[in-house]
């Protein structure tokens, strides 16, 4: 019997608007777990300082995948709003346009075939 085949991600942030606080990394294959997380046990979580631009994931299984980035400026381990506006920058795989709320699971969906793959991010500031 063999080993499930594994991959790595290497998530790339552009465009930080400062190094003050926390990055924070929701990578997950669950659309219920998508943008946040919370209740997903096999997500992948990562919090690294916000001069930290790249956030690799190793021995993923191989599948479709969405990643969500918060720029926690103030640390307090949230996204912070204002009248439901953004007041910290965001971001998702595959760029997807932006409405009221998050984008779809699907519309940030990539899949992750081979070994190895990358996924460039681009925070975004409304306030």
């Amino acid at each position: 019997m063999s080993a499930a085949p594994v991959a790595r991600l290497d998530v790339a942030i552009a465009q930080v608007r400062s190094t003050k606080g926390q990055i924070r990394v929701c990578l997950t294959a669950d659309p219920a777990n998508f943008p946040t997380c919370i209740d997903d046990a096999r997500a992948a979580v990562r919090s690294v300082p916000a001069g930290q631009r790249t956030v690799s994931f190793d021995g993923l299984p191989r599948g479709g995948y969405a990643v969500a980035v918060i720029h926690d400026e103030n640390g307090n381990h949230k996204l912070d709003t204002f009248a439901g506006i953004p007041r910290e920058g965001f971001g998702f795989s595959r760029d997807p346009a932006i409405g009221f709320g998050p984008p779809s699971f699907a519309a940030a969906r990539f899949p992750l075939a081979g070994d190895a793959d990358r996924q460039q991010l681009r925070m975004r500031y409304i306030l």
